[in-house]
């Protein structure tokens, strides 16, 4: 039987809605069971606490629970493995943090590709950190700190809060851009190297911001700098790094990703509620508490984020030879 022409514009036309029609269903009823967010750091760390929080946000608004499971190993690469062979509709996210692009460079024995197979979701929260110095290090001043370097090479220790984290990536940056010699000190975490440098067994260090700022106010520490492009509202008498080494900047970030092929409605659905319970006063104080300021944007920003930052720590990591153990 042959269709008039008009009947068969009506079919066609119906079923090309079809899918359209599916994929709206599927956002709409997303999520349909509990929904893991994978963490590639232990409990207690920061980007637990920060996952925590959000987990918490997105629970309330959509009605489902968001658990954060723990899965720390290899910089966070475990987790984010996990992930990647996960069934890409929605019900298992990454925890992403600036530590995934990294990892790109820095091990060479990776079974995925970041930016191939794991889908931008949101940014959440970018993090700084603090130049800090011994008391006894007798530099009152980052160019200061800088003019002693120069003149003492090699004779500076700067204690590094892990192997190929960001803070040994900061300090290898901030070495090669103010032209100074220090001798790393690799510890296996920033409390350790932040114990040392205490202690007076290193000399310079790269802190998280909370650490650096209440161990400098208790004058155990001194605060030369933050590593931010420019100065921080909530510590206006620190300069920043690049007033001095133009160019200079160094923040962590943290984010949600998903698995390749998640459905775009399901993708930005997430967006829009992360970043809806992101502006809510509670929520924005909660990551102040924490150092973190909220990061908002469209999963293209937050893709873009991931692909420069992985280039450009990617550089970072071959000019200073910096090598997994």
């Amino acid at each position: 039987m042959k269709l008039p022409r008009r009947s068969f514009l009506h079919l066609a036309a119906g079923a090309a809605a079809l899918p359209a029609a599916s994929r709206i269903t599927r956002a709409q009823s997303y999520p349909t069971r509990p929904v893991r967010i994978i963490v590639g750091f232990p409990a207690g760390s920061s980007a637990d606490v920060f996952a925590r929080s959000t987990a918490q946000s997105l629970s309330e608004r959509l009605g489902r629970p968001f658990i954060v499971e723990n899965r720390p190993g290899a910089g966070s690469s475990i987790a984010a493995e996990a992930v990647v062979r996960a069934p890409p509709d929605g019900h298992t996210l990454l925890w992403t943090t600036a530590a995934n692009t990294t990892n790109t460079t820095f091990y060479d024995n990776l079974t995925f590709n970041l930016i191939r197979d794991i889908a931008p979701v949101a940014g959440i929260v970018r993090t700084f950190f603090v130049l800090v110095v011994n008391p006894s290090l007798p530099a009152r001043t980052l160019p200061e700190l800088i003019a002693y370097a120069k003149a003492n090479p090699d004779k500076i220790s700067m204690g590094v809060g892990g192997n190929g984290s960001l803070f040994h990536l900061a300090g290898a940056l901030f070495k090669m851009m103010a032209g100074v010699n220090m001798v790393d000190v690799v510890y296996r975490g920033d409390v350790l190297a932040l114990t040392d440098l205490l202690g007076g067994q290193v000399q310079v260090a790269f802190a998280g911001s909370s650490s650096a700022i209440e161990h400098s106010k208790a004058g155990k520490l001194r605060a030369l700098a933050v590593s931010t492009a420019t100065r921080r509202d909530e510590l206006p008498e620190l300069p920043a790094i690049a007033e001095y080494v133009p160019g200079y900047e160094a923040s962590g970030w943290q984010g949600i990703g998903a698995p390749r092929n998640t459905p775009i409605e399901i993708v930005d659905k997430l967006n829009k509620e992360i970043n809806a319970g992101l502006a809510q006063p509670a929520m924005k104080a909660r990551m102040a508490e924490q150092g973190g300021t909220i990061l908002v944007g469209s999963p293209a920003d937050f893709g873009k984020l991931i692909g420069d930052d992985t280039e450009k720590w990617g550089k970072v990591i071959r000019t200073a030879h910096i090598k997994a153990e």
